[in-house]
């Protein structure tokens, strides 16, 4: 698996479930916040994809 930018739960959610596809990615943020986002890092990075964040 090749991505952009990943958190530690997610690599490791990845090697538990598929130990035989390994993950390549150059950034690996330290790890996700409550509501899932990147910390330090993107936010939501769906919401910058498409435009739809919604403010607080």
């Amino acid at each position: 698996m090749i991505c952009i930018v990943a958190a530690p739960e997610g690599v490791a959610l990845v090697e538990r479930h598929h130990p035989e596809v390994p993950v390549y990615t150059p950034v690996v943020d330290r790890y996700l916040d409550a509501r899932k986002y990147f910390v330090p890092g993107l936010g939501d990075f769906g919401d910058r994809l498409y435009g739809t964040a919604v403010l607080d």
